[in-house]
């Protein structure tokens, strides 16, 4: 499989660096530059995949860069970032062709993230399913989603971790009149308290300690678009008052700010826990459960759908084995039945990481149920028997992440994929073991 390429334009050489070594290790071939000119020469002796680019550079701007590169191959995709960001600069890279814009400072996590969708035709590999479904429940969620697309009203989009909530979130947005504005997501969860109304609202210049500059917000940063709040459930009370504010006043307060700010912006909540369980226990405010409620949505679970475990199959059978060249063109009955009979508690995006670890390791152009239980019987429950049951948890850890290295023979990026977690979280355990990256990874057996 061909490694994409990335072209990285910063004036500053720490942030470069810090790019550079941050991304080094995802498979991806990386050019870098200072400048517009470096850049604009690079980029023409040889197109790249993606281009991530700062706004302010010593001899132009990456605006004029952005034009530059979308004249020359428009399907390019270019993620803007900056630490100087404003609504307008936001728009204007969008309006321009940018696929993201990143404010400053931002986590590798969230660029590898933001990566992923770009060079995914805008949307995460967890996100890349179509919707389409032959359970009648789905579409009927479907047919809605398309009725109430056109409208204003917030949606909240209930259901377990996996199911797609992000993805009809954007399916909605982009059979909406807002399609060709902002599309913002903000996890909810991920964020501290202390960083989340800034994020949420922006700051002024001075607003607290660090405040050197103004920041956009994220409900600005979507105005006349649609602002996605994944796992709405996850916000402090005292935020979650100033989100009701927002929805029922249509303006924004940034901190340290005077006026408050008029957002015309769409909103839509996920969540994947109880609502009504919330204000129960007196963890959600009810009044913004009304007001998140105008639509609600809910998702059934992939176990409860057996009419796609089949559908799914098909697609993910054509995707992933096109996709790492593999001759795989089929699958057994009995894999299928086996497939209908597991929990799926992760749901579509536990299916398609176990269809993609099949087809990745496959030995035969058919899969069979062997090629779902990593060498080892099925049982009815989904889960191996233990591989290394007298281990303790960190040296099974280890010694799994070792088994994914060798059979991947050496490959990170698909290492990654097999065990089901990040290339930064793998990153991060192979540090912890103290394995050097040149060290050829073998498997322990003196357990």
């Amino acid at each position: 499989m061909e490694r994409k390429s990335i072209l990285i334009v910063d004036d500053e050489i720490e942030m470069r660096k810090v790019l550079f070594e941050g991304l080094s290790d995802n498979g991806y071939v990386l050019s870098m530059a200072e400048g517009t000119a470096e850049a604009l020469r690079l980029f023409v002796q040889k197109p790249h995949d993606l281009v991530i680019t700062d706004v302010r550079l010593l001899d132009g701007d990456g605006l004029s860069l952005l034009e530059r590169i979308k004249n020359n191959s428009f399907h390019t995709p270019v993620i803007m970032i900056t630490g100087f960001g404003t609504v307008q600069n936001a728009v204007e890279a969008m309006k321009k062709g940018a696929s993201d814009y990143l404010l400053k400072p931002f986590s590798l996590e969230m660029l590898e993230q933001r990566i992923g969708i770009a060079l995914n035709g805008r949307l995460h590999e967890d996100l890349t399913m179509p919707i389409v479904s032959q359970d009648p429940r789905m579409k009927e969620v479907i047919h809605l989603c398309q009725k109430i697309a056109a409208s204003k009203a917030t949606v909240l989009l209930q259901g377990e971790s996996g199911t797609g909530k992000e993805l009809f979130a954007r399916y909605i947005h982009s059979h909406s009149p807002r399609r060709d504005k902002p599309f913002v997501a903000v996890n909810c969860a991920s964020l501290p308290d202390t960083l989340f109304e800034s994020e949420l609202f922006g700051h002024e210049k001075g607003a607290f300690t660090g405040a050197v500059g103004r920041k956009i917000g994220k409900f600005e940063l979507a105005h006349e678009g649609t602002l996605l709040l994944d796992e709405i459930s996850e916000m402090s009370s005292l935020l979650q008052a100033k989100l009701l504010r927002v929805l029922q006043e249509g303006e924004v307060d940034r901190i340290g700010g005077r006026d408050p700010i008029p957002v015309d912006t769409r909103v839509i909540a996920t969540t994947n826990r109880d609502l009504a369980a919330g204000i129960e226990k007196g963890e959600f405010r009810e009044d913004l459960y009304y007001r998140l409620n105008v639509i609600n949505i809910k998702l059934p679970p992939l176990r409860e759908r057996p009419e796609d475990i089949d559908l799914f199959a098909q697609f993910f059978l054509k995707k992933f084995s096109s996709l790492h060249e593999k001759g795989v063109t089929s699958i057994s009955d009995s894999a299928l039945a086996w497939l209908k009979q597991q929990p799926w508690r992760g749901n579509v995006r536990e299916y398609k990481n176990r269809m993609e670890r099949a087809i990745l390791l496959a030995t035969k152009s058919v899969l069979g149920v062997e090629d779902f239980c990593d060498d080892d019987p099925p049982l009815r429950g989904g889960l191996p028997v233990a591989e290394f049951p007298a281990l303790s948890l960190r040296e099974m850890e280890k010694q799994m992440i070792f088994k994914a290295l060798e059979k991947t023979k050496g490959n990170r990026t698909h290492a990654a994929e097999m065990l089901g977690i990040s290339i930064r979280t793998l990153r991060n355990k192979l540090n912890e073991y103290k394995i050097n990256n040149g060290e050829p990874v073998q498997t322990m057996n003196d357990g």
